[in-house]
């Protein structure tokens, strides 16, 4: 989601009540006989109230998998996650007296920590690189049909080669068409340098990543081959560039959402021992 001028109003509403929870904060830390708890009244409000934020914030996930649920806007609902989310941050800071306490605050509070970093981190990745992926791969196509594609392309760049060499009609039990000149050398070249890295090995793929390393691959290669294979040199070329923004689609994709691999877990455990550490506060 892009941070722009319709997120003000949550941006002010959340920083807002951040200042009036935190004003409120310091005549209950300096007037409580024995210091602030979080077992008081007002340390109760503060953890009551960022666990709630919490929970809205958790509920996006299910938003997300029930999209037919009208329970409001995904977009009110992602803006909400991300200034709430922060505010719930703050709150429950202030519940827990900005100290961690005991090992399961602890745990907790390196858990809220992490999850408020991982979720900064995602908004700025979010903000720079669609802006990348447009500029870098604008043959941009739907994340899951990129191996579907790059398999096409492979079966495109064959294809171009057996029409080169002469072997296009043979399984059609025509005569094959007179291979170009030099179509040894490029098949040779073809094999060393472009087939591998059309292959489906991340290792390979990540050749394709530079656009400079393919300019000079094929630059190369027409001053190794003859005029007469120069066409089939630039569509093939034409293909491995689409191939390397596919490429560079899908590491960016990777980016965009690995992220959530660290966030949404993490934000899993911490609600479980948010039940827990009320469960316990209140037994004992």
């Amino acid at each position: 989601m892009l941070i722009d001028a319709s997120h003000k109003k949550w941006l002010g509403a959340s920083v807002g009540l951040a200042v009036v929870a935190g004003i409120a904060y310091v005549p209950y830390a300096r007037w409580s006989l024995n210091g602030p708890s979080g077992g008081s009244w007002s340390g109760l409000a503060y953890g009551v109230a960022g666990t709630g934020l919490l929970v809205y914030a958790a509920l996006l996930g299910a938003r997300k998998k029930v999209p037919t649920w009208r329970v409001g806007r995904a977009q009110t609902w992602l803006k909400g996650h991300i200034w709430l989310g922060l505010l719930s941050a703050v709150l429950i800071l202030l519940h827990g007296r900005f100290a961690l306490g005991g090992a399961l605050t602890t745990v907790m509070m390196l858990l809220l920590g992490t999850i408020v970093a991982s979720g900064i981190f995602g908004v700025v990745l979010q903000q720079i690189l669609p802006r990348t992926m447009t500029s870098q791969a604008p043959l941009e196509t739907i994340f899951e049909q990129i191996d579907h594609v790059s398999t096409q392309l492979r079966a495109e760049a064959d294809h171009l080669m057996a029409i080169a060499c002469g072997e296009e009609a043979r399984e059609r039990k025509h005569a094959p068409e007179p291979a170009i000149e030099g179509s040894d050398r490029l098949k040779e070249l073809y094999h060393r340098d472009v087939r591998p890295l059309l292959g489906k090995e991340p290792a390979q793929r990540r050749a394709w990543v530079s656009a400079k390393q393919r300019a000079a691959l094929f630059t190369q290669w027409r001053t190794l081959l003859p005029a007469a294979a120069h066409d089939i040199v630039g569509e093939l070329e034409a293909l491995c560039e689409e191939h390397r923004q596919l490429e560079v689609q899908r590491r960016l994709h990777h980016w965009l959402h690995g992220w959530l691999f660290v966030h949404v877990p993490l934000s899993m455990a911490l609600l479980v021992l948010t039940l827990a550490h009320a469960v316990i506060a209140l037994r004992y």
